[in-house]
């Protein structure tokens, strides 16, 4: 028995189908270009899904098909049995071909297979994927922010945006603030001060303005305001670009007390007469504290006119030294700045 002879009926067809598409793919864009790379991988997985359910192809059908098609076409990767099979679950993933084309297709194939191996929901694949266009994620980046769980994080903080700002701006700031926010990129201990926080955090300041999301610009530490004869100094000073508003952000190293409400109003009400202008939208400030009731923080925004949020934040006590490896260089910081 030959090993043709042991092939369905019509795979020789199927095959040839297959290298049409890929040939139609070459000419039209190259599969060079993302999107028409992923679009034929989904093809692809479809195909392969179409024929496993009318057919009942195995393991062993793929893996031929594999053979023939890196035969047909030496010089191109992507066509090992196990990326055919990723294919497969690629299209049983996303049925929906205007899903694809508007949202997965626009992410690398890399992306891709780790929202596949991570993720179960689609929601959730969703999500993340549009995040990764928005923010220009690279694939580390992407799996950092799935583990640390960004999708159930992100919106979470308590905050009064609703009676504060008008409707638009209220939805766009509240879904940019999270609970809690993940500083696992420090070497700090939990029981540092409130200083030693603001210091390493500075010192990976790229790994901060990832974790607080897009749209955030540094303006400064222990930036000085005066006010009457005397001189105030606010722990971390931004403007967010998507927003556009200075956000005051100040850090605690306890439990929320409402008198935090109280400072981050004063601090709020100086930099919008002293640094804002009229183009710019009301200031927003943000209290992290190393826990918070949420029934005091209720308490504590209700009445107040400035727009804040509060959220908890959350420490590693030891880097593995893979991890310790990973984090920037107070010099590749240095060279990152002045880059940007």
């Amino acid at each position: 028995m030959t090993e043709t002879s042991i092939l369905p009926s019509d795979y020789l067809s199927f095959l040839k189908e297959l290298k049409q598409q890929i040939q139609q793919a070459q000419l039209c864009a190259g599969l060079a270009a993302n999107r028409e790379l992923i679009y034929l991988y989904w093809n692809i997985g479809c195909s392969i899904l179409e024929r496993q359910e009318k057919e009942g192809w195995g393991a062993k059908i793929i893996d031929r098909l594999s053979m023939d098609l890196k035969k047909e076409f030496p010089d191109m990767r992507g066509f090992s049995s196990r990326n055919l099979k990723y294919m497969r679950a690629f299209a049983e993933t996303w049925p929906d071909e205007s899903i694809v084309q508007q949202l997965v297709a626009q992410i690398p194939w890399g992306h891709n297979l780790k929202l596949l191996d991570i993720i179960s929901d689609n929601h959730e694949r969703e999500w993340y994927a549009g995040k990764t266009i928005e923010n220009g994620w690279s694939r580390n980046v992407m799996v950092h922010q799935i583990e640390s769980g960004l999708y159930h994080r992100q919106g979470k903080a308590l905050t009064n945006f609703p009676k504060t700002l008008p409707a638009p701006q209220s939805e766009l700031a509240q879904q940019l603030l999270k609970d809690p926010y993940t500083f696992d990129f420090l070497t700090i201990e939990e029981k540092a001060r409130e200083r030693e926080l603001e210091k390493d955090l500075l010192l990976h300041l790229r790994d901060f303005l990832i974790e607080l999301g897009r749209g955030f610009a540094f303006l400064g530490s222990q930036y000085p305001v005066v006010v009457g004869q005397k001189d105030y100094a606010i722990d971390l000073l931004f403007y967010n670009v998507k927003l556009h508003c200075y956000i005051v952000l100040e850090l605690k190293m306890d439990e929320f007390k409402p008198e935090y409400a109280g400072k981050m109003n004063f601090y709020l009400s100086a930099v919008d007469d002293q640094l804002a202008d009229r183009s710019d939208n009301p200031s927003i400030g943000i209290i992290l504290c190393k826990t918070r009731d949420k029934i005091t923080v209720e308490y504590a925004l209700r009445d107040t006119r400035k727009p804040m949020g509060v959220a908890a934040y959350r420490l590693t006590k030891s880097l593995s030294g893979k991890l310790k490896h990973g984090l920037p260089s107070i010099e590749e910081l240095k060279d990152e700045l002045r880059k940007s």
